[in-house]
């Protein structure tokens, strides 16, 4: 991913070197704002940057193997990450120089473990557990695209 950036930087540099610093910042805020949406539809949509669907959850079991609830007493399984593609904790940073997307805070901990498949708790004092890759972050053509053409549409303007 950082080649990927760099790969984007230099290309996005000339063009934004051609823009007054308040116009770069405008430009910059409105791509920030875009490529949030983006990247929480493509969290809400459960999708990887390149297509291809998250890892589903691991199956809670007791420890004989068996589910841990019945049908009465079902732990509801709902997309992941609600809360986490929120504006509160998914933020963008702009100025006249460039602009960042991340998490914030504590849960920007949790979205790391994911986003890299790093091993964590499950829960504080349980069990270690090897979590697959779930790319929160990342461009898919659509958003290199959208880039492109907002960027352009404050050049011409």
């Amino acid at each position: 991913m950082a080649e990927e950036l760099n790969l984007f930087e230099n290309w996005l540099g000339g063009l934004l070197a051609k823009l007054d610093a308040p116009a770069r910042h405008a430009a910059l805020r409105d791509i920030a704002r875009e490529l949030r949406r983006s990247q929480q539809a493509r969290i809400a949509a459960q999708r990887n940057p390149d297509g291809s669907g998250y890892d589903a959850r691991k199956p809670r079991l007791k420890p004989g193997g068996k589910a841990l609830r019945d049908k009465r007493g079902r732990i509801k399984r709902t997309a992941m990450f609600v809360k986490l593609r929120t504006a509160r904790y998914l933020q963008t940073e702009v100025d006249a120089t460039g602009l960042a997307i991340g998490f914030s805070g504590r849960v920007s901990r949790v979205a790391r473990v994911h986003q890299f498949g790093e091993t964590d708790r499950v829960a504080p004092g349980g069990k270690d557990y090897k979590y697959p890759a779930r790319v929160l972050l990342g461009f898919t053509t659509e958003d290199r695209e959208l880039i492109r053409d907002m960027l352009l549409k404050h050049i011409t303007k």
